[in-house]
């Protein structure tokens, strides 16, 4: 129920869960294409709550509308996962293919951040 659909062509990222740890579009990955990797989506990413991106996303208050949020949280945790020192460009670049619609990018970055400490 986290994972949204949203352009349905790979452009918004709100559809982002990881496979193998990496950052992917789902609406545009076709299920053969998974074979035996693990797909994990926004529910799967802690239990309660607790990763680092989620407690840094309630710290900043990113969230507004809430639509893309899973799909950033995810490809932020990817992000992390792979640079967990992330420069602002590092960060831009890795997030550009996520849109949010309400504009909360400068919260994002900062989140972001809070989280890689």
């Amino acid at each position: 129920p986290g994972t949204k659909f949203g352009c349905g062509i790979a452009q918004c990222g709100a559809c982002t869960v990881h496979l193998d740890g990496a950052a992917v579009r789902s609406c545009s990955l076709p299920v053969s294409a998974v074979g035996d990797g693990r797909v994990t989506t926004i529910e799967g990413l802690s239990e309660e709550g607790e990763h680092p991106v989620q407690q840094a996303w309630l710290e900043h208050d990113v969230a507004q509308c809430g639509y893309c949020q899973a799909g950033q949280i995810m490809s932020a945790a990817a992000l992390l996962e792979s640079n967990p020192d992330p420069s602002d460009e590092e960060i831009k670049s890795a997030m550009n293919g996520n849109l949010c619609r309400c504009g909360t990018y400068l919260r994002i970055r900062k989140a972001i951040k809070t989280a890689a400490n």
